[in-house]
């Protein structure tokens, strides 16, 4: 089998590349029934960019890890101020500054800065010394390093990115070994600001996101109206849904962006119980993959780097299944790999080419060891 099939496609992470791929198809599926049987104009698009990106995944590969190291402050750079961009003369669309027009597509920048302030924080830890880790100097910068874009996106505003920022720089910094304390006491103040944040930061059209999230069916017409229609497309599925291209909650445009935010429930409806479980085994088995890709990572910096990828890719699922169910507010996060979206389609596919990076990187050092 060897001689038969060429080395260069023996040596490609397979066990991860099948499963996207049924996912990547499974989703232009749904995006072909979201659009009422027609390939246009979600689902083209949606494998067109995903094979333009899976391009990009792959010459990711060739980078060696100096050279990546090299580039992570220069990258956050080159996204900060892109986000500067977005407010000085960015586009408008929904009610939010988010997107930069470059023609040939909508850029949204704090998209980027999910996978690029794991690559900052993976090298600011990997240069410090182990026993500065426990000290200020190992908080106070990866605090101002995750604290800017944040406050850059709030000001889109985009509170869903922005804590997907957050969320993977804490998951950085809780795996370069900050001590717990400083863990529970930020999770201690953060939890009493709460109702501060409510009242005083947060917008009221995002006051009322976390009224409807508490109790949906209190204005089922109004703010309660997105998830509510979730909900119905989700349950009416039942086990082995209505079939393919008979959704009616989606056909009927009862369900809010069913090609977007809420692709899960235009699944669900016609694919069931059995759509749903195939979707949560396949994004099981690529995330998994990753974490394998990270125990074996050669180094410090390749470990944090791809243990944050995962996290990255984790955080957009959990919360975009748990908001199509009602179980979180609705913040306005894609589903990896099945939404349509050419940010978002970016951003994942950044972090599957960095997991396949550093994939190689440990297959080259194993060869070394050996050698």
């Amino acid at each position: 089998m060897n001689s038969i099939i060429p080395a260069p496609i023996l040596r490609q992470p397979w066990q991860m590349l099948i499963p996207l791929f049924l996912l990547v198809g499974f989703g232009g599926a749904v995006l072909y029934s979201a659009s009422g049987g027609h390939m246009q104009p979600y689902a083209t698009s949606h494998l067109l960019r995903f094979a333009i990106f899976l391009g990009m995944a792959s010459m990711m590969t060739w980078f060696p890890r100096d050279f990546v190291k090299l580039m992570a402050y220069p990258a956050y750079i080159a996204v900060m101020l892109l986000l500067v961009a977005v407010e000085a003369m960015g586009a408008i669309g929904g009610g939010s500054q988010r997107w930069l027009d470059l023609g040939f597509m909508q850029l949204q920048p704090s998209e980027l800065m999910k996978p690029v302030i794991v690559l900052v924080l993976a090298r600011f830890y990997d240069s410090l010394p182990a026993g500065m880790v426990p000290t200020w100097r190992s908080l106070i910068p990866a605090g101002v390093l995750i604290g800017l874009p944040m406050l850059l996106v709030l000001i889109q505003p985009d509170l869903g990115t922005a804590l997907a920022i957050g969320f993977g720089g804490v998951v950085i910094m809780f795996l370069a070994g900050l001590p717990m304390r400083w863990f529970v006491g930020a999770g201690a103040a953060a939890a009493a600001a709460i109702p501060i944040a409510y009242i005083f930061v947060l917008k009221d059209y995002q006051r009322r996101r976390v009224t409807t999230f508490l109790d949906p069916e209190s204005d089922p017409l109004g703010a309660g109206y997105h998830i509510t229609q979730s909900k119905i497309a989700i349950g009416s599925g039942g086990f082995f849904g209505k079939g393919f291209n008979n959704g009616s909650q989606s056909h009927l445009d009862y369900l809010p962006e069913p090609h977007t935010d809420f692709v899960f429930a235009t699944m669900a409806e016609e694919w069931g119980f059995l759509g749903g479980m195939f979707v949560l085994a396949v994004f099981a088995l690529i995330l998994g993959w990753g974490i394998g890709v990270a125990k074996r990572a050669p180094d410090r910096f390749s470990r944090l780097l791809a243990f944050g990828m995962v996290a990255t890719m984790f955080f957009y699922v959990a919360i975009n299944l748990m908001m199509v169910m009602g179980l979180a507010p609705v913040v306005g996060i894609p589903l990896p790999f099945m939404s349509h979206g050419g940010s978002s389609m970016m951003t994942n596919m950044i972090c599957v080419g960095t997991l396949m990076m550093v994939n190689v990187w440990s297959r080259k050092a194993g060869q070394r060891g050996i050698d």
